[in-house]
């Protein structure tokens, strides 16, 4: 593995992390090993090809995880591809544990990692479903009117977190509930994070 291909913004974020971190590194280690640039988006390190991100490495309170942003579209022979959320509609997590579970999958990843590589030198695209339910609240119409900074926010974030919000803020029966929902997490928003960031 060549040392200028490692990011030193990656090398930080490795550092610093309390946990999973030789996991992380595990993780870092079989990626580099596909030929991918690293780089660091998101807080977290990304893996791309020809600029398109492949695959993220991150971790969460119960396991870290390698996310594949097209995930949707690999064959997952092994079964191991998990879809976050319902709302989730191509990326898809492989979830580790412990380092044991990843050395004995490393060659399973690799196979994973070139898949993922192949889908995207082919310029396969994943098909959105279109969400028609995603209305925008009153409550939240109001808010942008009131706050053009919020909608320009909402607007830069990614279409998983616009709708993810909208769900969450149009789930309440009453109005005053929906509005106190939008007035937590305006921060939220304008600080460019999602709802379970």
């Amino acid at each position: 593995m060549t040392k200028s291909r490692m990011n030193p913004k990656v090398d930080e974020y490795l550092s610093k992390a309390t946990k999973w971190k030789e996991e992380s590194e595990h993780l870092r280690n079989i990626v580099l090993a596909c030929e991918l640039t690293e780089q660091f988006k998101w807080m977290h390190p990304c893996y791309t090809f020809e600029g398109k991100n492949i695959v993220l490495i991150h971790g969460f309170k119960e396991y870290c995880a390698l996310l594949f942003h097209k995930g949707a579209l690999l064959q997952d022979t092994h079964g191991i591809l998990i879809q976050q959320t319902e709302n989730v509609q191509a990326a898809r997590q492989i979830r580790f544990t412990n380092v044991q579970e990843i050395i004995e999958m490393e060659a399973i990843l690799k196979a994973y990692i070139y898949e993922a590589i192949e889908v995207e030198k082919s310029g396969l695209e994943v098909n959105f479903k279109k969400n028609t339910e995603t209305t925008i609240p009153e409550e939240v119409q109001t808010k942008f009117d009131e706050t053009p900074a919020l909608k320009t926010a909402f607007e830069a974030l990614t279409p998983g977190r616009q709708r993810a919000y909208m769900l969450y803020f149009s789930e309440p029966k009453q109005a005053k509930t929906r509005a106190a929902r939008v007035e937590k997490y305006m921060q939220q928003i304008l600080n460019g994070k999602g709802l379970k960031d």
